[in-house]
């Protein structure tokens, strides 16, 4: 079974009896079978699960480690033969000291290595010096424990098929600079942490948010694993936070305060993190004191093979069909954000060349609308009155009465300057003069409509003393979907950072944020008056994406549909963000693709939460990807020469930014791995 990158994890939180090793190792074991029955190759278990963390001056007791031995001897002997690496808490002996460890357990190597916990806190509620000593610093040193033979340190890495990762322990995370930040730059793709931490008011929030924010620095998966039911409540309260991180996104998280077991799993994915680390330059190039990270000296352990895991029938994590789309609590921050970009921008670009109008080119659709709100936007930010912008519609042969209504309109209610300037008089002469039958409905025919109406703007723009703003967006500069030297070109792009789906969204929190109170005085200049810019703007929303370059239909409706020619603009724009972000493979797209939009493909974790549901089969998602390869690839040279515009997001195609490619590159390598996988 093919792992496409990904590790199946798990935070196991058992009920504890404090001192009872023999209820404790049973209780490790049934969820180690548990673990086993998901799948998982990685569990991770809580600080000292196996004598319990609150045992006190207990474990100044000979007994109580010498059991914890046995019970370390017992959950490895549960394991062997299981392609399954569990990492458990026990107090371990070594040179006549005491130390708060994790032993790492693994089914086919059998004890793989101790790690002692290097930061011991003694403030406030916790007094750990009183019974174990540090591990930091202490150097290697081989050991006879449980039945094995194995190495003591806490600067180890061990690996799971292809995949390493490091372990610290509760307090560790709380530091400066906790140990995996070492860890991580010397090859460790995941962080698991044995905890022990107690609930007070707000403490889980930080402690989330310390989980989240370490994964990111050190760009890597992280496992946090805290005690939970059983542990003493003499003082303390352990609720059994359990969370599981990536890149500093929570890709899941266990109900705390629960009396019953419980464990939470959740599918890392190595891959991206590892393409994340390749493209950050500052990765791993010095530590904080300013040694290399090749100066250090790491023990890599080989713990086995990984679990065979069918990620195909059940993936742990949420493969969001809309990545570029914001979503959740912070929507309105998010959108506000961007635009707020956006605007800045253009502002920026307006007051710099001392520009005294904007033109625009209104068509009724939703880029040009998003452009037109920024640009009214950044009017209102440097003081102008709104009459400088500049909105003309040029209707053509394939206009509607739709679109231009709406154009018209958006331009009234906002109180700009509308133009309206035919084109087809023009293409018609055009048409004669190079010899061209105006029958033929090729793309002679449609890239001189285009290439007029970017004349007719630049040329607005030089009467009147401004600069042309751009519509254009990042999902049709990806595809190639505009006119080489028509509406490919202008002087400042405001959407090239934004991606289509994210242009719909953009428009419609615009319309009911920003300008839901703005409304057309009555008589106005197109068919209906009276409207609002946020009627206006949610039928913009409502209506089909199309360039409008053919002739309507007999109803006068828009014939040509953009989506019916290039494919679902969902779709792509979850193409692009992939094979951008992370540079996955075809054939990981495609897998990704089939768990977000197909309803026959095996379930993931995003299912259970009522998100959107796709509604596209294997065949579909394959025949656009390779259309969006193919257009990719072959349209690189219209983004070689694209005009300035503000990056917004992660993923930007400008060639002086985020995206240097050769317009001559070949996608057969690419067309060749989707091929293998149809």
């Amino acid at each position: 079974m093919k792992d496409y990158g990904f590790v199946r994890t798990a935070a196991a939180v058992p009920a504890v009896r404090i001192a009872d090793i023999q209820a404790n190792v049973d209780a490790i074991c049934g969820m180690i079978d548990l673990a086993c029955s998901k799948e998982v190759s990685l569990a991770v278990f809580p600080e000292l699960c196996v004598t319990g963390y609150t045992c006190g001056d207990l474990f100044g007791q000979d007994i109580l480690a010498e059991k914890a031995e046995d019970g370390i001897r017992a959950i490895a002997a549960h394991c062997a033969g299981r392609n399954i690496t569990v990492i458990a808490g026990a107090p371990v002996r070594h040179r006549s000291r005491l130390y708060n460890c994790a032993v790492v357990i693994s089914g086919e190597k059998g004890i793989c290595g101790i790690v002692p916990k290097s930061y011991m806190p003694s403030y406030n509620e916790f007094y750990e010096t009183r019974w174990f000593a540090s591990g930091a610093g202490i150097p290697p040193a081989e050991m006879d424990y449980a039945g094995g033979r194995c190495i003591i340190s806490p600067e180890q890495i061990f690996h799971i098929g292809g995949y390493g990762f490091c372990v610290e322990i509760c307090e560790d995370l709380w530091t400066p600079v906790p140990p995996s930040s070492f860890h991580c730059l010397h090859g460790a793709e995941i962080t698991v942490n044995l905890s022990a931490s107690n609930e007070i008011l707000g403490k889980h929030l930080y402690r989330k948010q310390l989980v989240c924010q370490q994964s990111a620095r050190t760009i890597s998966g992280y496992v946090y694993c805290s005690a939970g039911f059983g542990e003493s409540t003499q003082d303390l309260v352990y609720a059994g936070a359990a969370l599981i991180c990536e890149n500093g996104t929570l890709l899941a998280k266990g109900e705390r305060f629960s009396m019953e077991p419980s464990i939470t799993i959740a599918d890392i994915d190595c891959g991206k993190l590892r393409a994340l680390r390749q493209k950050t330059s500052t990765y791993g190039c010095t530590l904080p004191d300013g040694r290399s990270a090749a100066e250090l000296k790491y023990g890599h352990v080989t713990a086995g093979a990984a679990a065979p895991t069918d990620f195909g029938k059940r993936l742990y994590r949420k493969v969001q069909p809309h990545p570029f789309v914001p979503g959740g609590e912070e929507t309105d921050t998010r959108c506000r954000e961007i635009i707020s970009t956006q605007v800045l921008g253009l502002a920026s670009r307006l007051a710099r060349i001392g520009s005294r109008t904007a033109v625009i080119g209104i068509s009724g659709g939703l880029d040009s609308s998003l452009a037109l709100l920024v640009t009214v936007l950044a009017a209102d930010r440097l003081g102008w009155s709104r009459d400088r912008i500049i909105g003309v519609t040029m209707p053509g042969y394939g206009t509607t009465a739709r679109t231009r209504g709406n154009a018209e309109d958006l331009m009234d209610v906002l109180g700009v300057t509308s133009r309206k300037i035919s084109i087809t008089a023009a293409c018609d002469r055009h048409f004669a003069d190079i010899g061209h039958d105006i029958s033929v409905h090729d793309s002679t025919y449609e890239n001189a409509q285009a290439r007029e109406r970017t004349q007719i703007l630049m040329d607005i723009a030089n009467q009147t003393g401004g600069i042309v703003v751009g519509t254009g967006d990042l999902s049709e500069l990806a595809l190639g979907w505009a006119t080489y030297n028509g509406d490919h070109i202008s002087m400042y792009g405001v959407n090239a950072g934004i991606p289509k789906t994210l242009v719909r969204h953009l428009v419609r929190w615009a319309a009911e944020n920003r300008f839901a109170d703005e409304r057309q005085a009555s008589g106005g200049k197109a068919e209906k008056a009276d409207r609002s810019a946020r009627e206006i703007l949610m039928d913009i929303i409502d209506t089909p994406i199309s360039p409008e370059l053919l002739p309507a239909d007999e109803d006068g409706r828009i014939s040509q549909v953009t989506e019916d020619l290039v494919g679902p603009y969902e779709l792509h724009d979850f193409f692009l963000y992939h094979f951008f972000r992370f540079g996955f493979s075809p054939e990981k797209i495609l897998f990704l693709a089939e768990k977000a939009f197909c309803t026959d493909s095996g379930g993931c974790s995003g299912d259970e939460d009522g998100e959107y549901k796709g509604h596209y089969d294997s065949e579909t998602i394959v025949r656009w990807l390779r259309v969006f390869i193919r257009r990719f690839f072959s349209q690189q040279f219209k983004r070689s020469c694209l005009p300035d515009g503000p990056k917004v997001g992660s993923v930007s195609l400008s060639p002086r930014g985020d995206w240097r490619m050769p317009s001559d590159a070949w996608a057969d390598t690419f067309l060749d791995d989707l091929q293998q996988q149809s």
